[in-house]
Order: C-alpha cells, then sequence, then structure tokens
C-alpha cells in the first residue's frame, strides 16, 4: 500500500471536515474575495483508469487501459508512440476562473510528458526521459479570469518506447466537473481459508472486496505480505507448526479491520521417504497415465529393466505455475491407495518413480517468482502425497530459464539429497548453450539426475562438428549427444532418448541395435558410424524411451535389449 497517498487522502478528508465544521459553527474561510472556499479536490475524472480509457481521448488509437503494472488501483494507460505520432492523449477538465492547481501523475516507461493547455496564462509541461520503475511528474498552473476548462495531456516522444500513466491529478478548487469521489475504506475480507499447506508453506485464500486495490495478511498478529489478488502464500515456516493467519483489504483511503482468524498448521519436515540411488547406468521409461492405444498397463507391470519411472503427466491448475496429479481411470486402478502402493513396492525393488510435468499437450507456464514457488511447492506436496522421488521436465511449450531455475532450486530444497531431477528437452532445445532449456540444465546441474534428450519427431540437426544428420542414425545420436558432453553436462548426465517402437512416435525410430551401437561408440570408442568422438565418456547415465506401455505393446523387445546393454556398460 501506498502509505504516502494514504496520508495525503486522510488529511484532505479532514480539511474538508475542518471547512464544514468551521462554517456550521458560524466562522468563515474567506478567499481573496472575501467568500468561503471549498476544500480542494482532484479535478480530473477516471484519474486511475479503473474505468478503463472513459473521460480520455489518445491520437491515433496509440492509447490502452492495462491491468498491469499500475501505481495503484486495477488500472492504468499504457499509450504507444509510433511513425509520426507522439501517443498523446488527453481530458477536458472543469475548473474555477483565477484560480490555481497542481497537476500531477504517476509515470513509468519511456519519454513521459505532462502538461496542460487552454489555461488563459501560461501553459505548462513537465517531463521525464525514462524510468523503470513509478515516479511522479508535477507542476503548477493558474486560470485565467474566464477560463472554465483546460485539457489535461500526457504524451510519448517519436519512436521511443511506449509510456505509462496512472493516478492522474488536477488538485485545486472544485470546477464543478464532477472528478473522481474520494474513495472510502474499503469492507473487511471474508471467505478467509487455507487452501494447501507444505512442511515450509500456507497457502490462503478469501473473496475479492469490492473497491479493494489491495490486501496485507498477517501471520499471528504481525503483516507479513501485501497482494493484489485474493490468494497468498506464507512461506518460511517450521515443519509441523500451527500459525493463525488474518487479512485485510487496503486502498488509497486506508486499510479495513483484519478478517476472522484461521489457523494453517505445516506439514511435518523431512524428505518426502528417501528413495534408492539411480544407478552408474540406467534406463528411464514413461509410463503413461492415459489410454491412446498402447498396452494399458498398471505400475507393477512396467518391466524390471527400467531404472527411473516417469509418471506422464501432471496437470496443470488456474494457479501459474501449479501442478496437481490426477490419475486416470482409464489405467485401471481401483483406488488412489492401490497406486501408491505400486509406487512403493517399485521403490522396495530399487526403482525410482518420479512425475514427468509437460509432454506435447502439457502447459506449465514458470515466469515469475510466484509461479515459481507455486511451482516447486504443488511438486514438492505431491511427491509427499504419492511418494514420488522426484520431477522429469518435459515443458515443450517454452521454458524461462531463469524462473524454472529458481523453481528447482526451490524444490530441492524442500526435498534433500534424495531429489531425482530429469528432463527430456526435444533436440532444437539443445543445440548449444544458449537456448532456455541448456542453460537451465547448466544452471541446476548440480541437482540435476539425467538429460534424456528427445531423438525423435526432430528432423536433421547439427552435430558437434558443426555437420547436419538425419535422425535415425548412429551418427544423429552420437554427433547431437556430443554438443552436450562437451559444453558443460556431465557425462553421467546426458541419456539418449529413442522411440520403443514405430508406433510411439511421429518420426526418428531406430532398432534397438542402433541404440546400442551409439551407446558403445560414446562410452568404448566402437560400432560408431562416420562420426567418432574425440574422446570416449564411460561414465554416460544410459537411454531413455517413450514408452513403457509402447515397450510392453511390441512385447518389450526395446527393454529386453537396450536395459541389459545400457547395465554392462562400463
Amino acid at each position: 500500500m501506498d502509505r504516502t497517498t494514504h496520508s495525503r487522502s486522510v488529511a484532505r478528508r479532514w480539511l474538508g471536515l475542518s471547512v464544514a465544521l468551521a462554517l456550521g459553527a458560524g466562522a468563515g474561510l474567506m478567499g481573496t474575495a472575501g467568500t468561503a472556499q471549498a476544500a480542494d479536490v482532484n479535478n480530473v475524472r477516471n484519474a486511475g483508469f479503473e474505468n478503463g480509457l472513459a473521460d480520455w481521448s489518445c491520437s491515433a488509437g496509440s492509447g490502452a487501459a492495462v491491468s498491469s503494472p499500475v501505481h495503484a488501483g486495477a488500472g492504468a494507460l499504457r499509450a504507444t508512440p509510433s511513425g509520426q505520432d507522439n501517443a498523446k492523449c488527453t481530458q477536458t477538465v472543469a475548473v474555477k476562473p483565477g484560480s490555481t492547481y497542481t497537476l500531477s501523475a504517476w509515470v513509468q516507461g519511456g519519454y513521459t510528458y505532462l502538461g496542460v493547455s487552454g489555461t488563459g496564462t501560461t501553459d505548462v509541461s513537465t517531463w521525464t526521459p525514462d524510468s523503470g520503475s513509478w515516479k511522479q511528474l508535477s507542476t503548477v498552473f493558474t486560470t485565467g479570469a474566464n477560463t472554465t476548462q483546460v485539457t489535461v495531456y500526457t504524451h510519448g516522444w517519436y519512436g521511443q518506447a511506449p509510456y505509462l500513466v496512472d493516478d492522474v491529478s488536477a488538485f485545486g478548487p472544485d470546477g464543478g466537473g464532477g472528478g473522481d469521489p474520494e474513495p472510502e475504506v474499503p469492507a473487511t475480507p471474508a471467505g478467509l481459508a487455507v487452501s494447501s499447506t507444505t512442511s515450509s508453506s500456507v497457502s490462503l485464500s478469501w473473496n475479492a472486496v469490492s473497491a479493494a486495490t489491495g490486501y496485507h495478511v498477517y501471520r499471528d498478529g504481525t503483516e507479513v505480505k501485501s497482494v493484489t489478488g485474493t490468494s497468498a502464500t506464507v512461506t518460511g515456516l517450521a515443519a509441523n507448526t500451527s500459525y493463525s493467519f488474518q487479512v485485510s483489504a487496503a486502498n488509497s483511503a486506508g486499510e479495513s479491520a483484519k478478517s476472522a482468524a484461521v489457523t494453517g498448521t505445516t506439514a511435518g519436515g523431512g524428505d518426502p521417504g528417501p528413495g534408492p540411488s539411480v544407478p552408474r547406468h540406467a534406463v528411464t521409461g514413461y509410463w503413461q497415465n492415459f489410454d491412446n492405444g498402447a498396452a494399458v498397463q498398471k505400475i507393477r507391470d512396467v518391466s524390471a529393466q527400467y531404472d527411473i519411472i516417469a509418471v506422464s503427466f501432471a496437470d496443470s491448475t488456474a494457479t501459474p505455475g501449479q501442478i496437481t496429479f490426477n490419475l486416470d481411470a482409464a489405467v485401471g486402478y481401483g483406488s488412489t491407495a492401490e497406486f501408491k502402493q505400486d509406487i512403493a513396492a517399485k521403490q522396495a525393488d530399487g526403482k525410482n518413480v518420479i512425475l514427468s510435468v509437460g509432454g506435447e499437450k502439457g502447459n506449465v507456464t514458470i515466469n515469475s517468482d510466484a509461479s515459481a514457488t507455486a511451482f516447486a511447492d504443488s511438486a514438492y506436496a505431491l511427491m509427499r502425497e504419492y511418494g514420488f522421488n522426484g520431477v522429469d521436465i518435459d515443458l515443450e511449450h517454452g521454458i524461462n530459464s531463469t524462473y524454472l531455475t529458481k523453481a528447482l532450486r526451490r524444490l530441492s530444497q524442500q526435498a534433500g539429497s534424495s531429489l531425482v531431477l530429469t528432463m527430456a528437452p526435444q533436440t532444437i532445445d539443445m543445440q548449444n548453450t544458449g537456448t532456455e532449456y541448456f542453460r537451465t540444465a547448466l544452471a541446476v546441474k548440480d541437482i540435476l539426475t539425467v538429460v534424456n534428450m528427445q531423438y525423435y519427431n526432430s528432423g536433421s540437426m547439427l552435430g558437434c562438428d558443426g555437420k547436419v544428420y538425419s535422425q535415425g542414425s548412429v551418427d544423429f545420436l552420437t554427433a547431437l549427444a556430443c554438443i552436450q558432453l562437451e559444453n558443460g553436462l556431465d557425462p553421467s548426465q546426458v541419456g539418449l532418448g529413442v522411440p520403443a517402437s514405430p508406433r510411439g512416435a511421429g518420426s526418428g525410430y531406430v532398432d534397438p541395435s542402433v541404440v546400442k551401437n551409439a551407446l558403445d561408440c560414446l562410452t568404448r570408442g566402437v560400432n560408431c558410424g562416420s562420426f567418432k568422438p574425440s574422446r570416449t565418456y564411460p561414465s554416460l547415465r544410459g537411454a531413455m524411451t517413450w514408452s513403457t506401455n509402447w515397450d510392453a505393446t511390441a512385447g518389450r523387445a526395446w527393454s529386453n535389449a537396450v536395459g541389459p546393454h545400457v547395465h554392462n556398460l562400463p
């Protein structure tokens, strides 16, 4: 909340009240003309763009009302200069003749001008070349003896970046034009509830309050968070501990009373149940939580050749970054408890079962601190609920390395050293270290288990020697793996991802013998094609396939051939 604005609004209301009391008592506040003078007001209408562009006019359609970023409230103006248009936005404001006004506005972005014309005296303006955060512009003007209206304007500059404007004010004697009314303190929020918990956080939600521009969250009577929406996650809490929470609503007029308190109790601490260590050479298989024509399996049916089983897939929620898991009835489980028992049984056999996030149709967006936190907290909650040993990142609709890294770091802190973290980027995502996927892999290298790039549905790609290779060959597997092996990833963090059968992918299927030759080429320097690496990588992690279901459909031909070969690598 902007405490400065709050104090100014309170002062203005007290000034109006003082005037009313004085006049009611028979006293007079006399201006220079000997008449009672009313309290000053903001004469600008829709000053905060809460009602879109109502009362405003922008040149050449250059302006638009936006909900973010804003200085206060729910709206702001964003105007974009283009060509010979400087994105000028104006409002005709009613004023009182022979009076002095303070013109101000909060601005952000490129070159921004604030001014007034038609004053009948000296028109004034002020400007700033740029501002990375909200900055207040202010100037003073005086109206002429016959001036009853002026034009307040903002504009940018030709060829420069867009600018933002919020909370415009022409503060002075009431011109009779009906400026925005003074806001009232919002009502107390209702419906406060605990929506979820982890061992270190409590997530809260509540009902929206009319006219509120923000909310303050209190833990045990102390304010710990301010948000603009109707939910918040309080972090940094102790495990297995109860806390009392309240929330208040606020706007520029002030802050409401605190809501009724609710109690949130964090989950117990510790790892979700440390899983078995991943073997030096491992086989990863994706298990389908849906029926697409491949053999329907339960986790217990997955071949023992698989060391990491990636349950596909997590589901997104309405909260950016947050994931959940919904067991599909099509896979044949009678209950969630039975599914969890299968996971525990596989772990008892030395296998790791992880949750895959993404896939062709998955769309989990992690592009902010809030969404990174939501991802980590929800992923950890699912690990605790189902017993998953970690997560697989298979996002195919774009990632943001900065925030995905934050999310994975936070998850690692919560889950501990037993976390299994895998990735399944497409070939285009790992062509160089500047891609978002490669940058993420290198940024979390110290907690990364394996990158199983998908050497299918790809087409031709560059190898580490700068030559172009077509999918479906030993050279395609070895020359592309070389890019990762020679650009920062440890060999133990590199695996070869291929389809289990011709039906498992649109293109790129190779016979298991090709996979075995590629593994031999990279680890032993034998059975290579035309491309032969300059050195060998004996600790190469292994191979991955899509999927255990398609493998089962083909009589486990892939896992029966590739599994033993991986486990017998040097």
